[in-house]
C-alpha cells in the first residue's frame, strides 16, 4: 500500500510499504478514507526527530471503512463505517475504566513518561504505524474505533477523530463562567472547532487570527475577532472589548511551529516544551 513516511529531518514521502495484518485477536484493518492533516505533525517534522525511525508512518486524524476484524472483535465487522480516535487505548484497564484514556496502563510508554501510545506518533508514543495510508491495524477494535453512520460525507464526522475532542477538552480546561470570556488565540481548526463550542455554550467568545476567512468564518458563527495584523497591541485591544477586564480564560490554539520564528525553533531545541524524561533522553 502507499503511506506517508517519515525519512529524516524536513523529508516526509509517499512510500510502498506492507500492508498491516491481524496480529492480535481484538484486532481490525480499517481501509482508510479520509485522514487529517494535524499541525502537531510539525513536531515530527523537526523536533523529535531522535525519536523516529525512517519508514514509519504517520497520521493520526483518520476514518474508513472496516475490512477486517479479529477472531475475538464482536463490535465491528467488514463494512462498519468508523472514525479512529488517536490515542490508541485499550478501553479496560484501571485509567480507562476513569475515563483518562491518554494514561492508559496498556499502552503506557513508561521509559519516555509520555502517556498512552498515539498513531502514527514516534518512538515517545509507542511507534505506532499511523493513518496517512491506504489501510490501517487499529489494535481493541472492540472499544477503539468509533462508529458512524452511511450517508453523510466524511467531512461530516473526520473530525472525530483529534480536531473535536481537543477542542471540547481545551475549553472543558479553560473553565470559563457563566456569562464569561473565552479568548481563542489561533483560528485554524483546533481554534475555530474551540470558538464553536463556547459559543454553543453560551460563553462569549474573542478570536485572534490575521487570516481574513478564518476570522470571517468565526465571525458568522457568533465570535468577535481581532486581526492581529491591524493592531499594535492585542491584550490592550482584548481589554478594550471587555470594559478593562481581559478574558476570563485563553485557549492558545497555535502552536510554536506555525510561526516558523527563530526564537520559537531555539525555545523547542532548548527542550523546555517537552516532558522531563524526553529532555534526558534528547540530551544522553
Amino acid at each position: 500500500m502507499k503511506a506517508v513516511t517519515w525519512q529524516g529531518r524536513q523529508d516526509m514521502r509517499v512510500e510502498e510499504v506492507p500492508d498491516p495484518t491481524i496480529q492480535e485477536p481484538t484486532d481490525a484493518i480499517v481501509k482508510i478514507t479520509t485522514t487529517g492533516l494535524c499541525g502537531s505533525d510539525l513536531h515530527l517534522y523537526d523536533p523529535l526527530t531522535p525519536f523516529m525511525t525512517p519508514g514509519d508512518v504517520v497520521g493520526h486524524e483518520p476514518m474508513g471503512v472496516v475490512e477486517e476484524v479479529g477472531p475475538e472483535v464482536t463490535a465491528l465487522k467488514p463494512g462498519d463505517r468508523v472514525v479512529v480516535p488517536f490515542n490508541v487505548s485499550c478501553g479496560s484497564c484501571w485509567m480507562c475504566d476513569r475515563h483518562l484514556y491518554s494514561q492508559c496502563e496498556t499502552t503506557q510508554n513508561r521509559e519516555s513518561g509520555t502517556g498512552a501510545s498515539l498513531f502514527g506518533y514516534s518512538k515517545l508514543y509507542g511507534q505506532v504505524p499511523g493513518g496517512q495510508a491506504e489501510y490501517l491495524r487499529v489494535p481493541f477494535a472492540n472499544f477503539l474505533p468509533v462508529k458512524v453512520p452511511d450517508g453523510p460525507s466524511d467531512e461530516r464526522f473526520v473530525y472525530l477523530s483529534d480536531v473535536l475532542p481537543t477542542a471540547w477538552q481545551g475549553v472543558a480546561y479553560a473553565d470559563v463562567p457563566e456569562g464569561g470570556t473565552l479568548l481563542v488565540l489561533g483560528a485554524g481548526p483546533i481554534g475555530d472547532m474551540a470558538a464553536r463550542i463556547a459559543l454553543h455554550q453560551g460563553r462569549r467568545v474573542i478570536v485572534v487570527d490575521q487570516v481574513p476567512e478564518r476570522l470571517a468564518r468565526v465571525a458568522a458563527r457568533g465570535a468577535e475577532t481581532i486581526d492581529f495584523s491591524e493592531v499594535d497591541d492585542v491584550p490592550a485591544a482584548v481589554r478594550e472589548l471587555t470594559g478593562g477586564r481581559g478574558a476570563d480564560a485563553v485557549h492558545e490554539a497555535v502552536g510554536m511551529e506555525a510561526h516558523g520564528s527563530p526564537v520559537a525553533e531555539a525555545a523547542q531545541k532548548s527542550l523546555r516544551f517537552l516532558p522531563k524524561k524526553v529532555q534526558e533522553l534528547m540530551m544522553t
